[in-house]
């Protein structure tokens, strides 16, 4: 198993929010700033790792009949943890996000990790999984967020960027907002993706073509039979 790629396809290819659209209740719900799509990121990374870790120790006692439940009482486990120290120690944050945190224990990020990876591989790979998952659905919120507040009010994590002279775009703030600027986001990835995908080829064609002149010794390509005698 490529433990790299186990960890960077979080990150990128296989991103839960930007590639696989996967819970999408919190990222519309609470990216309304930086602060609070960073702060639901934080949680579902704990969630995440914390019941991917559970997942593959206890996996081989877990019958088999009952392991949706038994994964379901894990994450629950995990999200209470999350639930009482953020209102204990992150009062605001908790009172903004309010529902959105017990209802990661519904998330199907998590869910499925367990579900699909935890309880088929090892300790190692299975943290690696949760942490690459969790550091991209956590990049992707934040960075939604972020977007959102630049626009709608010109700060980011509540530091002025833009000054009094930028109108504020309303719309970014409300739901419509969320909307347009995911697919803006999901959509410039796959615009990256497209152009490096055209300089890998470029490169190809390029390595190719001095592959064969090496091969030729700088000597022309021969001509394909029957064009001497139609040249001539």
């Amino acid at each position: 198993m490529n433990y790299g790629e186990v960890f960077t396809k979080g990150l990128w290819k296989d991103n839960p929010v930007l590639r696989m659209m996967l819970g999408m209740c919190p990222v519309l719900g609470v990216s309304t700033s930086a602060i609070n799509g960073f702060g639901m990121g934080a949680a579902t990374l704990f969630v995440l790792l914390g019941s991917n870790i559970a997942v593959a120790l206890l996996k081989d006692y877990i019958p088999a009949q009952v392991r949706i439940p038994a994964y379901i009482i894990i994450i629950a486990t995990f999200v209470t943890a999350v639930d009482m120290t953020m209102a204990a120690w992150f009062f605001d944050l908790y009172l903004t996000l309010g529902l959105f945190i017990p209802l990661i224990v519904v998330n199907c990020i998590i869910l499925g990790r367990a579900e699909g990876f935890a309880s088929k591989n090892t300790l190692s790979a299975s943290v690696l999984d949760a942490l690459g998952m969790g550091l991209g659905f956590t990049l992707a919120i934040t960075t939604l967020g972020a977007c959102r507040e630049l626009l709608g009010n010109g700060s980011v994590f509540d530091v002025q960027i833009l000054g009094s002279w930028y109108p504020p775009a309303l719309v970014m703030v409300l739901p419509p907002g969320a909307f347009l600027m995911l697919g803006f986001l999901a959509a410039g990835m796959r615009r990256i993706d497209l152009v490096f995908a055209n300089r890998e080829r470029v490169v190809a064609a390029t390595r190719r073509a001095q592959a064969l002149k090496l091969a030729t010794g700088g000597a022309p390509e021969p001509a394909a039979p029957g064009m001497d005698a139609v040249s001539g």
